[in-house]
């Protein structure tokens, strides 16, 4: 019994030294060789700054609205609404922002909403959208800019991110760094 204490305690300081200390120190180590030195993406637009990699709200005709936020993008503390998909609530929610999106996009038929437009992320900060989030925006922002459909289909293949090594992660594309493209579009 006494044998089994003692390498239980040392297990213990083992870990607690390994997760508490190591781990921190090497992830933060890790993070000093990142632009930004771990900071996050700053950008500068407009005489104002933001990071690029969390979500904003977005919710003018003339711009690329981005995934929805449980937190309102609040990032001292992330989350989710943690509610399950038969929660009443949450489908009365979700199909707000489905009726919404619909309104200020009449073309769009409500099977064609892509998902990650009326549902939050885990996070509650997600700043990127999937390309037919984008796309299914298009007419709405051409009629809104007067701009041609061709030249936001061209913007929004320019800022389209691929995945790392073709393999790790969605293609997205950063709501954000689409919408200051946008506003500089002459």
């Amino acid at each position: 019994m006494k044998e089994n204490l003692i390498k239980g305690i040392r297990m213990t300081v083992v870990l607690l030294v390994l997760f508490v200390v190591i781990y921190p120190l090497s992830v933060w180590a890790i993070a000093q060789l990142a632009p930004n030195k771990g900071k996050g993406e700053m950008v500068a637009y407009k005489q104002s700054q933001g990071y690029s990699n969390i979500g904003q709200t977005f919710t003018k005709d003339i711009y690329f609205w981005g995934r929805p936020s449980a937190i309102d993008y609040n990032a001292a503390g992330s989350g989710a609404s943690n509610k399950g998909a038969s929660n009443e609530e949450y489908l009365a929610v979700v199909q707000g922002r489905i009726d919404t999106f619909l309104l200020k996009n009449p073309t769009v038929k409500k099977s064609e909403v892509p998902v990650d437009l009326v549902t939050a992320s885990g996070s509650g900060l997600d700043p990127n959208i999937s390309v037919s989030s984008a796309k299914v925006q298009v007419d709405r922002i051409q009629k809104a800019r007067n701009i041609d459909s061709e030249k936001l289909i061209t913007l929004i293949d320019a800022n389209t991110e691929h995945p790392l090594l073709g393999a790790f992660g969605p293609t997205k594309i950063n709501v954000l760094k689409l919408n200051i493209a946008l506003d500089q579009l002459k």
